[in-house]
């Protein structure tokens, strides 16, 4: 059985950019045990916290893990996956490898089309909200006046993007085959943002 520290390194590694009240949801335990244990892993050098602003106010707290927290985990699903990449790069043009992750992406939207025939646009970005969620994302979208903003506070291919930023043209395939649109990147974590954020036209 884990320990509360694990399940909260777990949580971290599944949904880096966390706040105390996400942890807390996710490990079932309050806030004060939460922040008890955050303040051990910040001295162990296995959790770190920056501030995030969301709207008026005091910025709040996000925890990711460190270097040295992601390596507490088994690594050997993370080493193949960049070694498969880099096979096929070594193989294909770059133009194939996007195109590649491109078609994953579209796959992985098409899989959900019995759901989405017939919504609304609102609709489906609420379920995209929730499939998202399911591979391991943040997600936060806004409506404005005849446009979306979609918003992920995590990334859950952020260590194999590292390597192969290629990986992103999923994500931007699924959002788009998903709501019938085409989408826009403004910003992406792997650029050194604190999120990546899509924008959507109506």
């Amino acid at each position: 059985m884990k320990s509360t520290r694990e399940k909260i390194l777990h949580t971290l590694l599944s949904y880096p950019g966390s706040t105390i009240n996400d942890l807390a949801d996710a490990v079932g335990i309050n806030g004060i045990s939460i922040r008890h244990h955050l303040t051990s892993l910040e001295a162990d050098d296995l959790v770190v916290s920056s501030e995030e602003r969301h709207g008026v106010g005091r910025p709040r707290l996000i925890y990711s893990l460190t270097d040295e927290g992601v390596e507490k985990f088994p690594t050997s699903y993370l080493r193949l996956t960049k070694r498969l990449i880099g096979t096929l790069k070594d193989k294909m043009s770059e133009e194939e490898v996007e195109s590649l992750f491109s078609e994953i992406g579209i796959v992985m939207a098409q899989a959900h089309k019995e759901d989405l025939d017939g919504k609304t646009l609102d609709a489906r970005i609420e379920t995209l909200k929730q499939v998202l969620t399911r591979e391991g994302f943040i997600i936060e979208y806004e409506k404005g006046n005849d446009s979306y903003e979609i918003s992920s506070l995590s990334c859950p291919y952020f260590q194999v993007g590292k390597d192969y930023p290629e990986i992103c043209n999923l994500d931007m395939h699924l959002i788009s085959e998903f709501l019938s649109t085409p989408v826009k990147k403004v910003t992406c974590i792997l650029d050194g943002d604190e999120r990546c954020t899509y924008q959507i036209s109506e």
